[in-house]
């Protein structure tokens, strides 16, 4: 079920907010996405059943917020982090016009990644470079969003979700001490995701069908495929995408953009832009070599 603006605190509602875009109507469970820019403001938020990351984009900027009865006081620079838990009560002050990613995660996304009874703590001002890298991610997804990136939401989503438990939380987490070794998918397993790939080459496959498919939790499929093919699921399916657009492009007349929808691509130029950057040249130049 997509996670809905109206399940988040509300910050976004005010009026000095200037939204960019958002992951409204895109069909994302369990996340949600905007990109804006706030305008200085001091309220305070009811709790809501979402927990709040945001990325500040520019700065430095003075921000001010109440933890644990006291009044804290700081200038977060660009590449900084605000994180606040699902649950408690929220007041914030922003000094200055910021321009900023918020990502809004349910808890039971949270507890999906492995981290069942992790609280996470409260957290602002921080420097955190692989959280800006998945935050900045989601956010091209938002500018770029295919249905046929599914597959990579929910890869990405996992990843933010188990690094947010394992380096912000404060209580028992299955992400908390040495990892356990990984195992591969059986034959059977393997085959069975191979399988449905196949099938829904065409259209978008969230990791949670796939992880069914090997009869595993979402956390435990991606670990074991990657530790099966040494890729990770979205990075597999686009190369089965790519080997199907090249076949059809050497062996077919189809128009290219045809080629394109067939293998789940959203259009000719996305096709075009992942051919460049994995095989270093274009579906039309692979189309005439023949």
């Amino acid at each position: 079920m997509e996670l809905e603006l109206a399940q988040t605190h509300g910050m976004l509602a005010l009026p000095g907010v200037r939204a960019q875009r958002s992951s409204a109507g895109l069909g994302w469970p369990g996340l949600f996405v905007s990109t804006q820019v706030e305008a200085p403001f001091a309220e305070s938020f009811d709790g809501a059943a979402t927990h709040l990351l945001i990325l500040h984009l520019d700065g430095p900027v003075a921000v001010g917020r109440r933890v644990g009865g006291a009044n804290l006081r700081r200038r977060v620079p660009a590449g900084g982090l605000f994180l606040h838990p699902a649950g408690q009560n929220l007041t914030v002050e922003l000094g200055g016009e910021l321009n900023s990613v918020h990502v809004y995660l349910a808890d039971e996304t949270l507890r999906a990644a492995g981290a069942t009874e992790v609280r996470l703590a409260e957290e602002f001002g921080g420097v955190d470079p692989l959280v800006e890298q998945l935050v900045l991610a989601l956010d091209g997804l938002v500018r770029d969003w295919t249905p046929s990136a599914r597959t990579f939401l929910d890869h990405l989503t996992g990843c933010l979700a188990a690094h947010l438990a394992r380096r912000y939380g404060d209580g028992p987490s299955e992400c908390s001490g040495p990892p356990p070794p990984v195992r591969g998918l059986a034959d059977r397993q393997f085959a069975a995701v191979r399988e449905l790939m196949d099938d829904r080459l065409a259209g978008p496959l969230p990791l949670d069908e796939l992880a069914t498919a090997a009869s595993l939790s979402v956390r435990q499929f991606a670990r074991s495929f990657k530790a099966t093919t040494g890729q990770t699921p979205h990075r597999y399916l686009m190369e089965l995408r790519l080997q199907q657009a090249t076949r059809l492009l050497r062996t077919g007349s189809l128009p290219i953009a045809e080629v394109a929808i067939r293998c789940g691509f959203a259009h000719q130029e996305h096709l075009t832009r992942v051919m460049r950057a994995q095989l270093g040249t274009t579906p039309g130049a692979l189309r005439r070599a023949g």
